[in-house]
């Protein structure tokens, strides 16, 4: 008899199924947005693109380029 409890037992049986229809398992670490460092740096990203001209056309190519098919929809 398993010693795991229920909620271990159903996350168990969920990778098995993940792992039989073959994905495989990763950890991804992100920034934590809701951190004052983040919105910091977003800011000082924020000063340097809007006071660099290079940076701007930049912005405006990407812009320009964004797909807006609605595949993500």
């Amino acid at each position: 008899m398993s010693t795991a409890n229920p909620h271990q037992e159903n996350i168990r049986r969920y990778r098995e199924r993940m792992q039989a229809k073959g994905f495989r398992a990763i950890q991804l670490w992100v920034p934590d947005t809701r951190s004052p460092e983040f919105a910091e740096e977003c800011r000082r990203q924020s000063l340097l693109v809007a006071n660099d001209p290079a940076e701007q056309r930049l912005m405006e190519e990407l812009e320009r380029l964004q797909d807006d098919t609605g595949w993500t929809a």
